[in-house]
């Protein structure tokens, strides 16, 4: 872990010198961003040989567990901006504290989470409409899996910090060897010691744990090599909390969105559900590459603020856009060249394929808008505009409800929905696009 301490000297190629740094974060980040998702592929793989009723408890936990660690990724987001801040004004004494205050909230949440899921973990499995045959199996993998939950939240923030740090390769590493272990420990426990889904969920706790260990022997050496004191901070971890707030109400609002779009999907029909998550899957999947982009622009954004840099701030704004729309057309191109070989890869069902073909269009359409939303996204996350990003979400959630409610009284299907979905972006456009011109996101310093 190397971490600028400071923004780099102008050169003769600024545009030259912000893509090496663009490319050096968000290749990586990309990786480790794919192998999060693999964790709960590889479960599902390993499971799905036990049984139906054993996969099917595995769905409804799965979604459960997905929903609450990402209600939490703003533990990532703030404390990437914090800590690049610190980072830029070469504090990395501060910048170390502010990420260990991140760290110690994390497990703050992880404890209260535990305290939640196990006693209730019936009513939740019974809520996300688990059957008769399926909730046993997916009670017993909730509740062994709720004790992981902590470290997942620590590998969050921990992920945060190195971001802050500009480091998204040992992220990656750690991924990687996280899921291989993952994989490893579920064959093992489930058909080797013949613990069956009970294995698969502590294969997970373990692996999980195993990450957030390795993350903070990186952390703590770092303390160490600079000073900064790994003491619980009630001042700092309060300072964290506040600042992760506002992204907790975008993120929420952004999983409403999801939520009312699948269920508008099912009132469309079986066929239309099912061309619906085909189509949601592809999505899902384009937005690492995008996200991926918004990170590298959280960490070198806060970075040059930090530094007291704005004008190298709103230049490499401006090329991270155009790194958004570039990777947008390109990821939309070849959604429309793939579609009839990436459909028959999930049904051979034609009704299935005629709903999602004119929807994955649609999608392509939007790719070039999404790259800038995420680009955007990611430019005044580490400028630490929290507020404005839970507002500008809300607006957007005010103006995609009644549209998206709508569709299946005005017709159009699924097609209808997705542009449902591409209006939504359009206004995150709008809404995000407003604020960066109006440069009120600039605020420099090591704090905002």
């Amino acid at each position: 872990m190397v971490p600028m301490t400071q923004a780099p000297a102008r050169s003769r190629s600024p545009r030259g010198r912000h893509d090496r740094e663009i490319i050096a974060l968000a290749v990586p980040a990309f990786g480790a961003l794919v192998a999060e998702p693999l964790f709960v592929m590889a479960d599902s793989a390993i499971v799905g040989h036990l049984g139906t009723a054993q996969l099917a408890g595995l769905g409804v936990a799965s979604a459960l567990l997905t929903t609450a660690v990402s209600v939490f990724v703003f533990l990532a987001y703030a404390t990437t901006a914090a800590v690049s801040r610190r980072v830029g004004a070469d504090d990395l004494q501060s910048a170390i504290r502010q990420g260990m205050d991140g760290i110690w909230l994390a497990l703050l949440l992880g404890a209260a989470v535990i305290a939640v899921v196990l006693p209730t973990a019936p009513f939740l499995a019974d809520l996300f409409g688990a059957s008769d045959t399926a909730a046993p199996y997916a009670i017993t993998y909730l509740r062994i899996s709720s004790l992981g939950i902590p470290a997942m939240l620590v590998v969050l923030a921990a992920t945060g910090v190195l971001r802050g740090l500009q480091d998204t390769r040992t992220p990656l590493y750690v991924a990687v060897a996280g899921f291989v272990a993952n994989a490893a420990l579920n064959a093992g426990l489930v058909y080797g010691a013949g613990l069956g889904i009970a294995g698969s969920a502590w294969g997970t706790v373990i692996a999980q744990c195993g990450m957030a260990a390795v993350y903070l022997v990186v952390v703590v050496r770092g303390a160490r090599r600079h000073g900064a004191s790994l003491r619980p901070d009630l001042a700092g971890i309060r300072a964290s909390a506040q600042a992760g707030v506002p992204l907790l109400v975008r993120t929420l609002s952004l999983r409403a969105i999801l939520m009312i779009t699948t269920a508008v999907a099912a009132r469309l029909g079986d066929a239309d559900i099912a061309a619906h998550q085909i189509v949601l899957s592809l999505w899902s999947l384009l937005a690492f590459a995008l996200d991926a982009i918004a990170i590298a622009g959280q960490a070198i954004i806060g970075r040059y603020l930090g530094a007291g840099d704005d004008r190298g701030a709103r230049d490499v704004c401006r090329r991270m856009v155009g790194w958004g729309i570039a990777v947008g057309v390109v990821l939309g191109v070849l959604v429309v060249i793939t579609r009839p070989a990436f459909l028959p890869l999930f049904t051979g069902d034609a009704t299935v394929k005629d709903s999602a073909l004119p929807a994955l269009v649609v999608v392509a359409l939007s790719q070039p808008v999404c790259g800038v939303v995420y680009v955007l996204d990611g430019v005044l996350m580490g400028a630490g505009d929290g507020p404005y990003l839970a507002r500008a979400m809300l607006l957007t959630l005010a103006v995609f409800t009644p549209v998206a409610l709508l569709v299946p009284t005005l017709g159009g299907g699924l097609t209808a929905l997705w542009a449902a979905m591409a209006l939504m972006m359009t206004v995150r456009l709008v809404t995000l696009w407003v604020r960066t011109r109006s440069g009120r996101w600039v605020v420099t310093g090591a704090t905002r």
